[in-house]
């Protein structure tokens, strides 16, 4: 039977040391059911929607977070996005034949990783652009939140087939701190976890069997999923970006412009009629039809 998709958050009492859980399985399913990718990058695609969803969890903004890995390797490109309500989505490009066992070095080289706040209201956005450091998804992202965030971070990532899961322990600063040994002894614990074991156990299970010394509060669970943001309006005014020049010259060689979404490949035609719309304004639009 598969889990829930979901994300539970808890903390240590007395301690400035707080933890996310995540498991994912309709998620992944949907953000890769449209896609022929290998089983590799499919895992790795998996791991970082894990991550995303993890770190996602840790922010108080209610726009979107968006992790991107710039390689050099195979994998050129891999993104993915998700929003303050944990809806999520991904993609990726790659250049030639993946093996399934190549490692995560192999796959994207070197090149940069880029994590941008994205508030969704206007105000402006954050970007952090670290080089790629580590030999996984979680080191990788281990290093950027010490080298830019200077927050100490731990991240446990798994994935299989059709489903991924991950924990991740955060050290707050500024937080008034009880036990100075916390950190350390929480750490090692949480390193006893095992791939099956967070991809299996409930929440409250595996929290027990790792820290059943400690005094953990794991709070109400927070429900993920897939959803693309892409529609024909925001096609249209991608198009429109390009100026009716540019758009008359494309429809010039061809009798229509298709748009595939890259995260959910949907399909967006626009034959010259649609295109020539874009540019009328919509108070003429509404005018035409009746509207006020």
């Amino acid at each position: 039977m598969n889990r829930i998709d979901q994300l539970q958050r808890f903390v240590f009492e007395h301690t400035p040391i707080r933890g996310n859980l995540v498991h994912l399985d309709q998620t992944i399913q949907h953000a890769l059911q449209h896609h022929e990718y290998p089983a590799v990058l499919r895992r790795t695609i998996s791991e970082l929607m894990a991550a995303g969803a993890l770190l996602a969890a840790t922010l108080k903004m209610q726009g979107a977070l968006v992790l991107q890995i710039q390689g050099s390797g195979p994998l050129k490109l891999l993104v993915v996005e998700c929003n303050a309500d944990l809806s999520m989505r991904a993609t990726a490009k790659w250049t030639e034949a993946l093996p399934d066992d190549a490692d995560f070095r192999s796959l994207i080289g070197n090149g940069h990783f880029v994590i941008t706040l994205d508030p969704k209201d206007g105000s402006q956005s954050y970007q952090g652009i670290v080089p790629l450091e580590g030999d996984s998804v979680s080191t990788m992202l281990e290093h950027y939140m010490q080298r830019s965030e200077q927050i100490d971070t731990r991240i446990w990532l798994t994935a299989d087939s059709h489903s991924a899961a991950g924990m991740l322990l955060q050290k707050l600063p500024d937080q008034p701190e009880q036990d100075l040994d916390a950190w350390q002894r929480i750490t090692v614990l949480a390193d006893s976890a095992t791939a099956t074991e967070l991809l299996t156990l409930p929440a409250t299970t595996l929290l027990h069997r790792l820290f059943h010394q400690e005094t953990v509060r794991l709070f109400d669970a927070q429900a993920v999923s897939f959803q693309c943001s892409c529609s024909r309006d925001s096609v249209g005014d991608m198009l429109r970006m390009l100026g009716q020049d540019e758009i008359a010259s494309i429809l010039s060689e061809q009798e229509r412009i298709e748009i595939h979404c890259d995260f959910c490949n949907a399909r967006y035609e626009f034959d010259a009629v649609d295109a020539g719309q874009l540019f009328v304004p919509k108070s003429v639009i509404a005018s035409s039809s009746g509207l006020h």
